[in-house]
């Protein structure tokens, strides 16, 4: 397994699709089937070019793809600076944005190596690290419980029209 940024439109291509079918996986149980459609797997070219321009490149981000048989398989996106997270991330403190991957590759240590590697980019001042799931998300509850990370908090999102119960976690670095 590589780790490494995402370099080209066909790694970007991969994140999404990685992204995606993740999503219809672990949330079949707790978002509607049309939210869940709506997850690209096969972007077109324009959705490629807004996610590399969402990916930051500021100095304050951190995303890298886990690539296996030259295939992307899986990413993490961790961000730090008040303007460049989540309102629920401290100043002193980074958030996970987002850790997918493909769910054929579950089990197998990627996310665990992306997490690991995200984590390793963070600057010396933050001491902690914040992320939210869907607080019905089993998956992800035993994923991060197992990494370290304690349940702190709950807040609310609204998706699609409904709203929908969020876990955040937390844990020291």
């Amino acid at each position: 397994m590589e780790l490494r940024p995402p370099e080209t439109d066909a790694d970007i291509a991969e994140l999404i699709r990685a992204h995606g079918l993740s999503w219809r996986e672990a949330y079949d149980d707790i978002l509607p089937d049309a939210v869940l459609a709506e997850m690209t797997v096969d972007p077109t070219p324009e959705e490629v070019v807004q996610w590399r321009e969402g990916l930051g490149g500021d100095g304050r981000t951190a995303v890298f793809v886990a690539v296996v048989d030259g295939t992307v398989r899986g990413f993490v996106d961790v961000r730090w600076g008040e303007e460049n997270t989540k309102p629920f991330v401290g100043p002193d403190e980074a958030g996970v944005k987002a850790i997918y991957v493909h769910p054929e590759w579950w089990g197998e240590g990627i996310g665990t190596a992306l997490l690991d590697r995200g984590l390793d980019t963070l600057p010396d001042r933050v001491e902690t690290v914040r992320l939210e799931a869907f607080a019905d998300n089993e998956i992800g509850a035993r994923f991060y419980t197992a990494r370290g990370f304690d349940r702190v908090d709950r807040i609310e999102r609204e998706i699609a029209g409904k709203t929908y119960s969020l876990a955040v976690y937390a844990r020291e670095v």
